[in-house]
């Protein structure tokens, strides 16, 4: 099975056509005004029309109310809607807005790892984000991917915290993800990201092998 690769946080033309020429299957436009990496719905629209077709459009959320995403889909459309924060939603926005909701889940240890889908599409296991940190998410951290042995996940899952092209490859062995997100792991400077890393996280997040026994 192909790993599917998400590449977020895009937020130029040159970006969005390194994940797109690189055979990503997702990209991420950050709607959170404090992230570097974060654009405005007109920007997004203007960099989705940059390169129609191609990945699929995910919007970033953080403990957004109805109106941010209504804000956001007037300009553009967007295949999913991902979501840090404002547990329990899912449902709601879905039938909102008729688009996939995939909901971030902070992961520190085992006791971390999802039990239910909350009625969520995805979950994006995340490294829980450090005590004090201004950005949701990993903050470029990886945690214990072993925890994942023997998680009956409860929907489809993304791994994402800390993936880099040197790490994503033993990333999915250990943890036998389906699907992979990176954001700073494939950026030449903060917020600003690196066709070559792009092309080598792809790749290496598909040369996958057999989960560890």
């Amino acid at each position: 099975m192909t790993t599917l690769v998400k590449i977020c946080g895009i937020n130029s033309p040159e970006a969005l056509d390194a994940a797109a020429d690189a055979g990503a299957d997702y990209i991420g436009f950050v709607f959170f005004p404090p992230s570097p990496r974060a654009v405005t719905p007109a920007e997004a629209a203007a960099l989705s029309a940059h390169r129609p077709g191609g990945p699929a459009r995910v919007g970033l959320f953080v403990d957004p109310s109805d109106d941010d995403v209504a804000e956001v889909l007037a300009s553009l459309a967007l295949d999913v809607l991902q979501v840090h924060g404002t547990p329990g939603r899912a449902a709601e926005l879905r039938t909102r807005f008729g688009a996939p909701v995939w909901v971030a889940a902070g992961v520190g240890g085992a006791a971390d790892l999802p039990t239910d889908d909350g009625g969520v599409d995805a979950l994006l296991l995340d490294a829980k984000a450090p005590p004090g940190a201004a950005l949701p998410g990993g903050n470029a951290q990886a945690f214990d991917w072993s925890v994942l042995r023997g998680w009956t996940a409860p929907a489809p899952w993304l791994l994402a915290g800390g993936l880099t092209p040197d790490n994503v490859a033993e990333a999915v062995r250990i943890s036998g993800a389906s699907a992979v997100d990176v954001s700073s792991g494939v950026e030449r400077s903060r917020g600003v990201k690196d066709a070559g890393l792009i092309q080598a996280f792809v790749r290496n997040a598909r040369a996958r092998s057999s989960p560890d026994a």
